[in-house]
């Protein structure tokens, strides 16, 4: 299976980052998983949709080309960041690449409930009639207080919480094999 990972966070230090880096790692044995970069995506322009620029091209053909979707969410004043909002625009036009594409949410932040607010935006955005991303249920997964659960190396530490995202990918491949009959 192949994986593109879309991480709402553009900080080069971002937990969310290092989450997603830590998932490519830990199960590089069950699913590829590549993780795309939208800091260089433009703002979304109706003027250009039709004929966008070639790294929104490049962008949303990795997406088109994927098996599946992990959004690594941050949340920002009780919300998704503007710059996922903005890679979702881009996806959920002319072409909507995100139509029927499974996906499944994770997010990490330093306050104790995660990234839920976030995660509920995200459902939602997710189920729009532009986007149509079939949604992995339940299993949700909010890393709170993940400076406390990771290492130098952004590996998590925190054993019940790695635990828990062990039983979440495998519930994402039952799921998507599922899914994909």
């Amino acid at each position: 299976m192949k994986v593109v990972a879309i991480v709402g966070s553009i900080r080069k230090e971002s937990y969310n980052l290092k989450l997603a880096k830590y998932i490519q790692k830990r199960y590089q044995d069950k699913f590829e998983l590549e993780i795309l970069n939208i800091r260089d995506l433009p703002f979304f322009d109706q003027d250009i949709e039709n004929d966008p620029p070639v790294v929104v091209k490049e962008f949303k053909n990795k997406v088109a080309h994927a098996d599946a979707v992990l959004w690594v969410t941050p949340e920002y004043n009780g919300t998704v960041p503007g710059v996922l909002v903005n890679a979702i625009d881009w996806m959920s036009r002319v072409d909507k690449v995100l139509i029927g594409k499974p996906s499944w949410i994770v997010g990490a932040s330093m306050g104790n409930l995660g990234t839920v607010k976030a995660q509920l935006h995200l459902r939602d955005i997710l189920f729009a009639a532009g986007v149509s991303s079939p949604l992995l249920p339940g299993n949700e997964v909010h890393v709170g207080a993940v400076h406390e659960k990771v290492d130098q190396e952004g590996n998590l530490t925190h054993e019940p919480t790695v635990q828990f995202l062990d039983m979440v990918v495998e519930n994402f491949i039952t799921w998507f094999n599922h899914h994909n009959r």
